[in-house]
């Protein structure tokens, strides 16, 4: 909570009636033109944070997105020119393929923005703006708080484009700066999952595969939740994956008693992601499934229910986050394993 407060901090009135930023990035985005297209290019969460931000800036500011991994980006040849801007995700602003993707992007004459929380760094320094998150220092290797910020940025961002491009009625934005000004609270409210999600920890921590799914804004939300369990509990294998994709092979793995994160928050396509969940169910897999408060008829497709403060679709990744990242936290405590230092992995990425 006190990470998404820092990002907000004088930049969203109290009133929620305007957004401001400093001057250097407030000059670079009044020069995005009417034909701008985004570029997102990030490693590791910060790769699933630009995910969701592809999905917001599409939706809301009406502005083509292509998200692309960092360490890919500069080998597929990418077509950029001055209508393009290179939007950088990344905690340290030292993680290597994101320095040189910029790099490139500049020689082909992008501009640059960067999403980072370090100042100073990298590419805070050879970025042309940088919407910097405030998070403060991260000292365990998986990335927690700073895909919290960084997914408050990309809300920031958001808001900001849909404004000056007049793509939202003025009553719709107003209810979405509200709804980000109430963020940080929210996100108080799921701390309190923990409880919960300590018994869900102690049934499933046995457990040596996982699938989590989600759909829309939560896809982006199983990759990350996956991704959080492998990374500090080695001994689990993890995937994520769109719920509607297992159909398309992966469902075939799917045996008695595995164990299936649903994210399943309120949404347009909340049937849909029901439906899966019972495609699951039909063969013996046991799915737990994070759901908004006041559903109570989630529960009958569930073998564990968690439930999050109910939210706008496009704020649900970063409330979901907090029992995603307690949920693998718990279970790899029971695995007894190192949750801060985990086996072969560096907090910062900085060759390649």
């Amino acid at each position: 909570p006190a990470a998404a407060e820092q990002t907000l901090f004088n930049r969203l009135a109290q009133d929620a009636g305007q957004l401001a930023f400093d001057r250097r990035t407030s000059g670079f985005l009044s020069r995005l033109g009417a034909h701008e297209r985004l570029v997102i290019i990030a490693c590791g969460t910060a790769y699933h944070a630009g995910l969701v931000g592809e999905y917001m800036l599409e939706e809301f500011a009406k502005i083509p997105v292509v998200v692309d991994l960092a360490s890919e980006f500069r080998y597929r040849g990418p077509m950029l020119d001055r209508d393009t801007t290179v939007l950088a995700i990344t905690q340290s602003g030292e993680t290597a393929d994101t320095l040189a993707g910029i790099r490139l992007a500049k020689t082909q004459g992008a501009k640059v923005l960067a999403i980072c929380n370090v100042m100073g760094s990298s590419i805070a320094r050879e970025a042309d703006a940088v919407l910097y998150t405030h998070a403060g220092p991260e000292i365990a290797v998986a990335s927690t708080k700073a895909y919290t910020s960084q997914l408050t940025a990309l809300y920031l961002l958001t808001l900001h484009l849909a404004k000056v491009r007049a793509t939202l009625e003025p009553v719709r934005w107003q209810e979405l700066a509200q709804g980000l000004q109430r963020l940080p609270t929210l996100l108080q409210r799921a701390l309190a999952t923990e409880r919960p999600i300590k018994a869900i920890a102690r049934r499933y921590a046995a457990a040596r595969d996982f699938y989590y799914l989600g759909r829309r804004y939560n896809f982006p939300s199983a990759l990350e939740g996956a991704l959080k369990l492998k990374e500090i509990c080695p001994r689990i294998h993890a995937e994520g994956y769109a719920a509607g994709e297992m159909k398309h092979g992966p469902i075939s793995l799917i045996r008695k008693g595995w164990p299936v994160v649903f994210i399943a928050t309120d949404s347009p396509i909340y049937e849909k992601v029901i439906s899966n969940v019972e495609e699951i169910r039909a063969r013996k897999g046991e799915c737990l499934v994070i759901a908004s408060e006041g559903n109570k008829a989630v529960a009958r497709h569930a073998e564990a229910l968690i439930t999050v403060p109910k939210t706008e679709e496009l704020f649900s990744p970063a409330v979901v986050a907090v029992p995603l990242q307690l949920l693998a936290y718990h279970i790899a405590r029971l695995n007894k394993c190192d949750i801060d230092q985990p086996p072969n992995l560096a907090k910062s990425v900085t060759v390649e």
